[in-house]
């Protein structure tokens, strides 16, 4: 883990991406009650506001915390050194560990401190714990096992859907006896109760909405209680019903690509433009499917279930797509094309840790009643223009400081708390030489 590694752009410019990208899903869940999968709920779901979730479900639905994913599965095994065959010592897993940890601590501060209940620090804490002692497989298992936490989520899904089916179909009998003066079977009061915790979070009426946008705009005490439930949620069951599935499965897809050299952009020209293409027409293709029946079924309950964030054939659409992305950028690469941009992108790439946190104070700051309380006041084409200026504040700020400094903010008290002494902020970064191939 030595601090003069030179760094690998193509892995720089693929993070900045994803830490840009991000924001425009995580925009809507810091600005919107309710309505991140489905936009019927609140924030319009008709003209540009029906374009812009379209967009965003087409093309970055998952696909940007998934490339996370596959460069943190990456980073482990340039942070050990396994892949260059370097002597693995004892004192490599426990700095590896130790950068666990702080990650961890990390992830609490972000998620309490900051507000952020879509925290995925520490999942990332969590699941890298558990990748580490991977990363001595081959990469034939490591993409084996990866694809297979992913596929957990359809049984889940699709236990959840029935759940639901048969809730409602009980809730439908208890009604029709209600009507009739019956008395309702201890099932069937249990099936009303249930049928009204799932309306209340998947479908709120507008005095539930009311409520949480009058929380929500609030003091920061106010606002604290209000998310305080979510965060606990997204700490505890969430991770252990999905999240650590999700962020170790992409992971160890992560591994395995850099392990025979798709990430390093030691392939042809030709595999990388095929790959693009493949996996992005394959992506685009299911998101596209789901988008339509998302769309014919009015964003019914049952429809979002299936169809939508974390859906029945969620990671059909976003795991390709994400290697698709992939495919694209090393393209670019290897062709020497949009070099600029690819350079300003590995500039964001290189501070990801920072501009992912100060996109959750900036979020917190605009939206919440401690600072401009926009919440819910903005339509969802609308926070556009707002990711917008935050994306040139961010390239800029980027660009500024690290032009004077060899680490960002966080990423250099992250390595100094690992080492447990401050590191050198001047050191000049150093890139490989890469050439343009057109094999």
């Amino acid at each position: 883990m030595s601090a003069n590694k030179p760094r690998i752009e193509t892995l720089d410019s693929l993070r900045g991406a994803a830490v840009l990208g991000i924001l425009l899903l995580n925009i809507v869940s810091f600005s919107l009650p309710r309505a991140y999968s489905d936009p019927s709920i609140y924030g319009g779901a008709e003209g540009w506001n029906l374009a812009a979730f379209a967009v965003t479900h087409l093309f970055f639905e998952g696909t940007m915390r998934g490339l996370f994913s596959l460069l943190f599965g990456a980073s482990i095994l340039l942070l050990s050194g396994y892949w260059q065959g370097a002597n693995q010592s004892s004192q490599t897993g426990d700095l590896y560990y130790r950068r666990m940890l702080w990650l961890f601590i990390f992830g609490l501060v972000h998620a309490w401190g900051l507000l952020w209940f879509g925290d995925v620090l520490y999942w990332y804490a969590l699941a890298g714990m558990f990748a580490y002692p991977m990363r001595v497989l081959r990469a034939r298992w490591l993409m084996i096992i990866g694809l297979a936490l992913l596929a957990t989520l359809v049984p889940r899904t699709a236990d959840k859907v029935q759940d639901t089916i048969n809730t409602q179909q009980t809730v439908q009998i208890a009604t029709q006896k209600e009507r009739q003066n019956q008395a309702l079977t201890q099932t069937e009061q249990e099936a009303l109760a249930h049928w009204e915790d799932i309306q209340r979070w998947r479908k709120p009426d507008d005095a539930e909405l009311a409520r949480q946008i009058d929380a929500l705009q609030g003091n920061y005490v106010s606002v604290f209680s209000e998310l305080k439930p979510t965060i606990i949620a997204y700490q505890s069951t969430i991770v252990y019903q999905g999240g650590l599935f999700d962020a170790l499965g992409m992971m160890l897809i992560g591994m395995a690509l850099f392990k025979t050299g798709v990430l390093t952009a030691q392939r042809s020209t030709r595999f990388y433009a095929s790959l693009a293409l493949g996996g992005i027409g394959i992506g685009a293709t299911v998101n596209a499917l789901e988008l339509a029946a998302l769309i014919r079924h009015d964003f019914s309950l049952l429809a979002v279930l299936k169809w939508s964030f974390l859906g029945l054939y969620y990671d059909v659409g976003r795991v390709p797509l994400t290697l698709g992305y992939v495919g694209l950028f090393l393209w670019l690469a290897k062709t020497a094309r949009l070099t600029r941009v690819r350079q300003a992108l590995a500039v964001c790439g290189r501070m990801a840790l920072t501009l992912y946190v100060s996109q959750s104070a900036l979020g917190a700051f605009i939206f919440y009643g401690f600072g401009l309380g926009w919440y819910g006041q903005l339509e969802r084409a609308e926070l556009y223009l707002v990711v917008a200026g935050i994306w040139t504040l961010q390239i800029l700020t980027a660009h500024w400081w690290l032009t004077r400094y060899k680490f960002g903010p966080l990423e250099w008290l992250w390595r100094s708390l690992v080492y447990w002494q401050p590191q050198p902020m001047a050191q000049q970064l150093r890139y490989p030489q890469q050439t343009a191939s057109h094999r």
